[in-house]
Parts: C-alpha cells; sequence; structure tokens
C-alpha cells in the first residue's frame, strides 16, 4: 500500500489538474457564446445572397457562369480536387480531429490528384507526417474565425478555380446537429449546383405570384460573377465559425468528463489515505502498546 505521503501528493497532483479543467471548460463555453453570437448577426446577408442568386437563375436559365461549370466531360475521378480542411490548432477535443482526418483520408483516396488547403495546425502536422503537399496554410484563422479572413480564404479558392488550377473545390468541416451530437461534412463549394438553389416545387408555388421584372447591368454573367464569390465567403465563413463552435462544444465535453473522472479519483484517495492513515496508526499505537509491554516485562 502506499504511504500517506505519496497518496496526499497524488491527491494534490489531481486537484491541479482539475483546477485547469474546469478553467478550460470556462473558457471554451465563453468563446462557444461568442461565436454563435457573430454566426447570428451575419446568416442574414448571406441568406439574403443566397436569394438573390436563386432569383437569377430563375430569371436568366440559360445564363452562363464560370460558377456552374461542372466539367461533366470527365469522371469525378480525373478531375483535380482543392480540398479545404478544417481542424484545430490543438488537442484536447475529444474526436474532434480524428474525424476530419478520418473523412480528408478518405476524400484523398477519391481523386488521382488534389490540392489540399489546411487550416489548423493539427491537421497541418498530420498532413505532413505523411508527406502530403500543402498548398496553403491558413492556420491563424480556426482560433479567429471572422468575415474579412474568410474572404481572403474564398479569393484564394475562386482564383485557383477560375484559372484551372483545381476543377472543383470541396470543404470538409464539421457541422453541430445540436448540443450532443456533431457531424463531419463534405460540401462542395465550387462549382455551384443549379440544382441547390432551385427548388423543384417552385414554379408551383409561384404559379399565382406576379412576375417580377429584373435587368441585369451590365449582364447576368457579370453580375453572378460578383455575387458567387460572396456567396462561396459566406460559407466558408459559416462553416469556420461552426467547426470553431464544434471544436468548443467537444473540449467542453472531454473536460467536464475529465473533471468528472478526477472527482472520481479524489474520492478514491481520499478513501485510500483515510485507509493508510488508519494503518499507520493502528502500527503506531501497537508498537507502543508493544514497547511499553516489553518494558514492564523487563522490569
Amino acid at each position: 500500500m502506499p504511504s500517506t505521503k505519496e497518496i496526499k501528493e497524488r491527491i494534490s497532483s489531481v486537484r491541479d489538474t482539475l483546477k485547469i479543467t474546469n478553467a478550460m471548460y470556462l473558457i471554451s463555453s465563453s468563446k462557444l457564446k461568442k461565436a454563435k453570437k457573430s454566426l447570428a448577426d451575419t446568416e442574414p446577408f448571406f441568406y439574403s445572397l443566397q436569394s438573390a442568386v436563386t432569383r437569377m437563375l430563375r430569371h436568366a436559365p440559360d445564363m452562363k457562369s464560370p460558377f456552374f461549370y461542372d466539367n461533366e466531360d470527365k469522371d469525378d475521378t480525373d478531375k483535380k480536387a482543392g480540398i479545404l480542411v478544417v481542424t484545430a490548432d490543438k488537442g484536447l477535443a475529444g474526436a474532434y480531429n480524428h474525424n476530419v482526418i478520418k473523412i480528408m483520408d478518405q476524400e484523398l483516396l477519391k481523386y488521382k490528384d488534389s490540392r489540399v488547403y489546411c487550416m489548423g495546425q493539427i491537421g497541418e502536422h498530420y498532413l505532413e507526417s505523411r508527406g502530403v503537399e500543402i498548398d496553403k496554410e491558413f492556420n491563424y484563422v480556426v482560433q479567429d474565425p471572422n468575415l474579412s479572413r474568410a474572404r481572403r480564404i474564398t479569393e484564394q479558392l475562386v482564383d485557383d478555380y477560375l484559372e484551372h488550377r483545381v476543377d472543383k473545390i470541396i470543404m470538409i468541416y464539421t457541422r453541430m446537429e445540436n448540443a450532443l451530437t456533431e457531424t463531419t461534412e463534405v460540401r462542395q463549394l465550387l462549382p455551384l449546383r443549379r440544382e441547390s438553389f432551385i427548388d423543384p416545387n417552385a414554379a408551383r408555388i409561384m404559379a399565382d405570384v406576379p412576375v417580377e421584372t429584373i435587368k441585369f447591368v451590365p449582364s447576368p454573367e457579370d453580375v453572378m460573377r460578383r455575387i458567387a464569390p460572396e456567396y462561396v465567403t459566406g460559407f466558408v465563413y459559416g462553416a469556420l465559425v461552426e467547426s470553431f463552435c464544434c471544436e468548443q462544444n467537444a473540449r467542453m465535453t472531454a473536460m467536464q468528463a475529465a473533471t468528472d473522472a478526477g472527482d472520481e479519483m479524489l474520492k478514491s484517495l481520499s478513501t485510500e489515505y483515510n485507509r493508510a492513515r488508519q494503518a499507520a496508526i493502528t502500527q503506531e499505537i501497537t508498537e507502543i502498546v508493544a514497547g511499553a509491554r516489553a518494558q514492564a516485562e523487563s522490569r
């Protein structure tokens, strides 16, 4: 059985660890609330952009735009994919990073050629260990997702797509289903899909609605060239914030589990300490009684 001194040192160590896990839980909780508010503040603007794209496609169905080209002459495996991956800068977040990396490995196997854009040091270190070349790193983004940084990322993605350095761009991020469930998502950013903007029931719904007149200046293609990157920016920003929320939520869950385990360990160590202390006292009393008896017999 360990000595009372050793058990006291372990109890002190566990208590120090619990201070850290509690602090990390509170920090993640604060960051989660702030990120959710930022996302809610910007959502109306990007929903309006999505509505604008839908109206344009409805009024100019024959519009030709590079943002909607799909390279249908190529098999999916023959396309060069740009893969935008969102991981965290640090661990202690349960399975958050593992789930993203697992899906990323699956996507890399689908394409003969790919270009990886990595955000987060966990993903960067993993890719470097696998010998995967990283085209562009945005490590500064994941701990402070904001609109200006999302725009800079989108500029890089759109430029590579329009210059045909990649045929399509997909994004791997984590979406929060609810407070207990998170899902790793794979979404195609470019080219945009017409069917994702046009409701198949729209014709029936709009049958009794007066037809509006829209004039595109200078042309539908030029208007779309301005709107489409903003729409992609909105999606990237939303995905960054949602991933950040998921990271903080996963870290809160992990720290709560660690705190609960630490509390159980403290109870067990306290019981062990009391037993060891009782055994030491009993041993000391036994030794005193034995010594007293030995003295009495010697007289």
